[in-house]
């Protein structure tokens, strides 16, 4: 399944808008925590930086399952949100719109 952030597909045909698709990953702040101590002074922490990677394609996975559960074999406009949640949790969203598609022949139709 295609989920792409731009907002048309070139090369494919959307037959079908089936609406929005939004997903909610919470995820513990102390998970996150142990990756991040050397981020300060500004320092990259690989570790940190494995956790935002991961956490963003589980998102998508989600993403597709639920696009998928809609009738969609695609996600248009594709973005992600987050939050803080109280002082130990935070919320990871990703959402976009699920949507019907086919490939354009080479004719154009």
């Amino acid at each position: 399944m295609l989920v792409v952030t731009t907002d048309g597909l070139p090369g494919y045909r959307i037959h079908a808008v089936l609406g929005e698709v939004v997903i909610s990953l919470p995820r513990t702040r102390n998970a996150f925590a142990e990756g991040v101590k050397s981020l300060r002074g500004g320092r990259f922490d690989p570790a940190a930086s494995q956790h935002l990677l991961r956490w963003r394609t589980e998102a998508i996975e989600y993403l597709r399952a639920a696009a998928r559960q809609r009738g969609a074999n695609a996600v248009i406009g594709m973005r992600f949100d987050h939050r803080e949640v109280g002082t130990t949790w935070m919320e990871l969203c990703a959402y976009g719109t699920a949507v019907v598609v086919s490939p354009l022949t080479e004719s154009g139709e």
